[in-house]
Order: C-alpha cells, then sequence, then structure tokens
C-alpha cells in the first residue's frame, strides 16, 4: 500500500492512555510510511526519538511552518516530507488499521480529501456523551474526526492551509474545497479512537463549542436554546421532556445511518439531550471569550478565529493568483 501515515504528536507516547501509541505505529510501519512530527522541546524530543522504533520517521516542525495552532505545523512539515501522494493524518489518540488506511486510500483516488468516522474504543461515561454530538452530527450531515486522508498534490498545490484558527480540520476541508478540489465524506468507514480523560474532557467543552463560530447557521440554532430552556422550564417543564426525545431521536438517526448500529451503542443516544444542555450554554461562553477576551486559549496560545469561511478563503487565492482565477487544486496536482 502506498501511503503516508502522518502523525501529529501532542503528547509522550509514554505518557498515560497513549502508552500504546509507539506499539500501534511499530504494527503499521509494514503497510505504511509512517511519520511523526513533533514538536515538543529539545530534551523531550530526544526521549520520544528514542521510544520510537526503527522505521518510523521522527521529525520536528519546519521552522517556517511555526503557527498559532501546533497542530497545522506538523501537518505541514509531514505532507511536505511524506512519500506518497495518500497521507492519512491521524491524532496521537486515533488507532488506525491496515484495512481503515486501505478503506481511505481506495477513495482518495476519486477524491482531493476524504473524511472517516471516529468511534471511541471503550465507552466510558464521557464517551458516551460526546458520541451523542458524533450521532447527531451524522443526522444532519456529518461529524468531524481526528482523522482525514488528503492527496499531497493538492495540498502542496494550494499551499498549505492557515493555521492561525482553531478548528483546523474543518479549516482544511474549506481550504481544499475553495481550490476545487473534492471533499469526500466515508461515514461508513469507522476509525477507532481513545477517548480522553475525564479532567480533558471537561476542559474541552468551551473550547469545542468555539468551532461553532466558524459554522453560523449552527451557532444561530444554539444560541437561544439555553434562553428559550429556561423560558420553557418556567412556565411548561413537560414541555422540555419532549425537547429531550426530540434530542434522542435525532441521535438515533444517526446512528442507524451507515451500519452504525454496528458500531455505537444505543445508551450513547440517550446522552444527547445531555450534550445538547451542554453544547447550547458552552457556545455562550465561547462567545464571551471571542468578544471579551479576543479568543480561546489552546496550548499556550490565544486563537481568535475558529474557522475561515469558503468565500473568503477563494478571495485569497485569487488574490495570491494576481487577481486571476486561481487554479483549481485538481488541475494543479
Amino acid at each position: 500500500m502506498e501511503l503516508t501515515l502522518l502523525v501529529p504528536l501532542r503528547c509522550s507516547p509514554g505518557h498515560g492512555d497513549h502508552i500504546d501509541l509507539r506499539e500501534h505505529l511499530a504494527s503499521l510501519r509494514h503497510v505504511a510510511e509512517v511519520i511523526v512530527v513533533d514538536n515538543s522541546d529539545t530534551a523531550e524530543f530526544e526521549d520520544h526519538a528514542r521510544a520510537f522504533a526503527s522505521g518510523i520517521r521522527h521529525l520536528p516542525p519546519h521552522p517556517d511552518v511555526r503557527m498559532l495552532n501546533g497542530k497545522v505545523s506538523n501537518v505541514t512539515t509531514g505532507i511536505r516530507a511524506a512519500a506518497h501522494e495518500a497521507v492519512v493524518i491521524a491524532d496521537d489518540d486515533v488507532r488506525h488499521t491496515p484495512a481503515t488506511l486501505r478503506a481511505i486510500a481506495v477513495r482518495l483516488h476519486g477524491a482531493d480529501l476524504v473524511v472517516p468516522t471516529n468511534v471511541f474504543q471503550s465507552m466510558l461515561w464521557h464517551a458516551r456523551w460526546d458520541t451523542a454530538r458524533t450521532l447527531i452530527n451524522r443526522s444532519l450531515w456529518a461529524d468531524y474526526p481526528g482523522t482525514l486522508g488528503v492527496r499531497r498534490s493538492t495540498f502542496l498545490a494550494m499551499g498549505g492551509y492557515d493555521g492561525d484558527v482553531l478548528f483546523e480540520n474543518l479549516e482544511l476541508m474549506r481550504t481544499v474545497h475553495a481550490a476545487g478540489g473534492r471533499v469526500v465524506h466515508a461515514p461508513d468507514v469507522y476509525v477507532r479512537r481513545l477517548p480522553p480523560r475525564v479532567l480533558t474532557f471537561l476542559g474541552q467543552r468551551v473550547r469545542q463549542a468555539y468551532d461553532d463560530l466558524a459554522q453560523p447557521a449552527k451557532l444561530a440554532a444554539l444560541l437561544p436554546l439555553a434562553p428559550l430552556a429556561v423560558a420553557i422550564a418556567a412556565r411548561r417543564p413537560r414541555w422540555l421532556l419532549a425537547a429531550a426525545g426530540v434530542a434522542v431521536a435525532l441521535a438515533e438517526v444517526g446512528r442507524h445511518r451507515h451500519g452504525g448500529t454496528e458500531v455505537f451503542p444505543a445508551t450513547a443516544s440517550l446522552f444527547a439531550p445531555a450534550w445538547v444542555a451542554e453544547r447550547s450554554v458552552c457556545v455562550w461562553m465561547a462567545v464571551a471569550r471571542r468578544l471579551l477576551l479576543g479568543g480561546v486559549r489552546y496550548r499556550g496560545a490565544r486563537i481568535r478565529r475558529a474557522a475561515t469561511p469558503v468565500w473568503k478563503l477563494r478571495r485569497r487565492m485569487v488574490q495570491a493568483a494576481g487577481g486571476r482565477e486561481a487554479p483549481r487544486a485538481r488541475a494543479a496536482a
């Protein structure tokens, strides 16, 4: 299989839930080129280099791609260094198999970017809570996983993507689309992911809600929910039960699509009302951080923008092309 697996490393391979990362990557180095791009400091970088098996390329981010969102720096460095056209980007908590890598590589033959679906490897209570988000997203459109497949030539032709945003996966998808590339969703390709620790999960609530600032329609739907729920609770509390039932039904629609009942437990749908309630409150906190603090803190940096609108990305490409229509990424590739 001529494919590169690119892992932008965010934490130590011998730390906590990621203790099996090096064994996991070692098991895949015979089916794909494995590149780990690591922005740790010098001492930790050297420790990581010793931890990984031979045959795994362990690189620092290139000095000319330092960005607010360190993951984008790592991804850009890794794609430049990749030896193959098909590149699968996977967060360090994602656990691909040869079958999932092959499925993405096959779909990249007719696409510039492929979006699979993540499934938590163990369904702890907070994993089921977050799975409710995945199910609701699947019922309405598609979820945003921690792994994507991209054609290297397309990525290089469009000049990479903006690394000063928080929602970097959406930014990459929009940039490929703005460049004329084809984005294909693969909701039937299920890739396992380790659940975060409980404290990590709790700390992600507002940051994940901040991503919704890049999706105006979703933001407009979420903002009225919390004040509306308060008003209903004061006058018609039984209506809240009906609203909870709608959330569960919506999640069930997503669970039944594309064979999802084989991988998503039914109990995850029961967490849908809790997730909707959480997000309807956290999105207000996200807006407040944008207006009052100028953005959200993420790994030592404060990031203001969640993602860039497609129209603005297209305008940038036209300007970069000297006022002419920017060439399509596929044609340039």
